[in-house]
């Protein structure tokens, strides 16, 4: 195997794993998103137990996608974690204070303590929705890189409006993801609440993606240039877009299953897309795109330090697959409370 074909493998493997953290993850950041939005404590509960038994798991793949970048592409992971350190930082208390909200939220019967930690849960989930995406927002967008690929910028260049309606957008994409979840794991009056929150948050979700779907052809055209060199490729923002198109559809006719299945669907298609137009490049340089930017090429490892990780991908990844599947399956079906229960 080629040093260029061992760098696109793992090319790929950081893009599955970011997609499997997008569509696991991202329905219960969008239950934490929703969480305040409960009329009542046992509501809130719920919420909680839905996500309750596979919340830490599905933050696994976020790990993998750090461990790969970290021993794959050093550079790359050098220069955006020095780079977006703040948002690395808040991103971690995000993840520290969600972690600790779902844990100790019903550990005390005080109504001030369990409202402190759902505001905590809630506002976590909305950090890391918006974090995740503000980051691939400005990786699309392009970010200052100077001629030794180091950031040369400040916190307010992160801050342009492509990025920040990429942001807006995640959290939308991942409401939605969220609040169709919990349609299919809740029954009888808060099942029916819900249904309208699906409606509303789907709405959101087309709006900002046809927002970022604009904005990106006018603002970040080498997103689309593989596209136009390959027309083929066209097949999958069609596909996606008939996938968002058909997630209305499907809750019309109270088919949640089908609808959460495309749910993940479009998560696949929209990173599928990510990757496709940012490809071969890692991190931009909007000072010089072409000379100072992270490609897989000018930023891999050594080719036996990705054959050797390749292998421990190989033996790793059906393990964590085999777990996933184990634990859904467990715990499939309608949540109910009971004394065990958060």
């Amino acid at each position: 195997m080629s040093p260029l074909s061992l760098e696109v493998l793992w090319y790929l493997v950081i893009i599955t794993a970011l997609i499997f953290y997008a569509v696991l993850d991202g329905f219960d950041l969008g239950v934490g998103c929703l969480h305040l939005f409960a009329r009542d404590d046992k509501e809130r509960r719920i919420f909680l137990n839905s996500i309750g038994p596979v919340w830490d798991g599905n933050e696994v793949w976020l790990v993998i996608v750090g461990g790969a970048l970290f021993a794959g592409f050093p550079e790359v992971f050098a220069t955006t974690l020095s780079s977006f350190y703040d948002f690395v930082m808040l991103l971690l208390f995000g993840l520290i204070f969600r972690a600790v909200s779902i844990e100790f939220r019903s550990k005390h019967p005080s109504i001030r303590w369990r409202k402190n930690w759902d505001v905590a849960f809630s506002l976590a989930s909305i950090v890391i929705a918006f974090g995740v995406g503000l980051v691939l927002g400005n990786i699309v967008y392009g970010i200052p890189l100077g001629e030794n690929k180091e950031f040369v910028g400040h916190f307010w260049d992160f801050l342009h409006p492509y990025p920040i309606l990429f942001g807006l957008t995640t959290v939308a994409l991942f409401v939605m993801h969220g609040s169709i979840y919990l349609v299919m794991k809740t029954e009888g009056s808060l099942h029916k609440y819900l249904r309208t929150w699906v409606k509303r948050s789907i709405a959101a979700f087309i709006s900002c993606y046809v927002a970022l779907t604009a904005a990106t052809f006018l603002l970040t055209p080498h997103m689309t240039e593989r596209m136009r060199q390959i027309p083929l490729l066209f097949i999958i923002p069609l596909a996606a877009l008939l996938a968002i198109l058909n997630i209305p559809r499907l809750i019309h006719k109270q088919k949640d299953g089908w609808a959460f299945i495309f749910s993940c669907l479009s998560i696949l298609l929209l990173l599928s897309l990510f990757g496709i137009g940012s490809f071969p490049t890692m991190v931009r340089s909007s000072i010089n795109p072409a000379e100072y930017s992270l490609t897989i090429s000018n930023s891999a490892s050594s080719p036996l330090t990705l054959k050797v990780l390749m292998i421990i991908v190989i033996i790793g990844v059906p393990l964590v697959l085999a777990y996933g599947t184990y634990i859904y399956r467990i715990f499939r079906g309608k949540v109910t409370l009971d004394a065990n229960s958060y």
